[in-house]
């Protein structure tokens, strides 16, 4: 399955989410001292090894760059990602 659906920020529920055949993944957040620590993300079952969860961290690590803010990875899926994508190490202070 090839994830072309856009993640979009949700600032009144502070998340990050990607709709996919009706299911929704989120990577949620709070803003502090102008970061936006990421502290959870869920991707349901049915999206499970589908590269949804990738898709929503590329998207939400991309708006934060877009914004011009840095990331706190408090998630352990976000914290990983970054990782295994060190072209996003320069969002975390």
């Amino acid at each position: 399955m090839s994830v072309t659906e856009t993640v979009r920020n949700n600032e009144q529920l502070n998340r990050y989410e990607l709709t996919v055949d009706g299911d929704t993944a989120v990577a949620e957040y709070e803003l502090r001292d102008g970061k936006i620590v990421f502290t959870h993300t869920h991707v349901p079952e049915s999206m499970s090894g589908k590269g949804v969860g990738s898709a929503l961290a590329k998207g939400a690590l991309d708006d934060v760059r877009a914004q011009g803010k840095k990331a706190l990875p408090l998630c352990s899926f976000i914290e990983a990602y970054i990782k295994r994508h060190p072209d996003y190490a320069d969002l975390v202070e």
